[in-house]
């Protein structure tokens, strides 16, 4: 017999620990990182839960809490027809145990993970780069990485070959229009020369 979500939370609770939550009609676990990979495998194998389908693992970065990376499992039941999302808190250097042992398609949504945000897995069997350059500095979705990076890439005619140099950002040629739309300009804008025709 299929479980109303709140059921389903309470059914959770009474066999794992972990904080649950209705979130705009979405059940949402909060475990410790220790307990994600027992929380993941009872949600796998349970008979009311059977949850067999990992289908992402992605990372939140919050810069001002000490614990600074929410690091969220979204999984699916195709037999209840149910989703629930499984939440867990690290910082930059504490890792979250790999779940690759529970679901192997956590291997490349781990590294990815680490590879976009710096969030570590221990136990995974291949946290390497999946999306940036091998060389790449940094990590991109991280809140405090800078938009223009710190590197750019680029074919050096002379050299005959593509090379990784400094950015430099040149401010000469920047030129910055502070004007709120809503002042008006103090010159004509394009199209505005037909309204004072009419």
């Amino acid at each position: 017999m299929k479980k109303t979500l709140e059921e389903l939370a309470t059914h959770i609770a009474a066999s794992c620990e972990v904080a649950s939550e209705m979130v705009h009609g979405e059940l949402i676990l909060k475990v410790q990182p220790a307990n994600v990979v027992s929380l993941l495998t009872f949600l796998r194998d349970d008979e009311s839960c059977c949850f067999h389908q990992l289908i992402d693992v992605c990372g939140v970065d919050f810069p001002a809490r000490g614990l600074r990376f929410d690091v969220v499992y979204h999984l699916l039941s195709t037999n209840l027809n149910q989703r629930i999302r499984v939440k867990t808190q690290t910082d930059e250097v504490t890792p979250v145990p790999s779940v690759v042992s529970v679901f192997s398609s956590a291997g490349w949504f781990e590294r990815e993970a680490w590879d976009l945000y710096g969030i570590l897995f221990s136990g995974n069997p291949d946290l390497r780069r999946i999306l940036t350059d091998y060389g790449f500095d940094g990590h991109p979705l991280r809140k405090d990485f800078p938009l223009t990076g710190y590197v750019e890439l680029r074919y050096d005619p002379e050299q005959k070959k593509v090379v990784y140099s400094p950015v430099k950002l040149t401010q000469a040629y920047r030129s910055f229009d502070f004007m709120s739309p809503w002042e008006g300009a103090k010159y004509i804008l394009p199209g505005d020369e037909k309204a004072k025709a009419s």
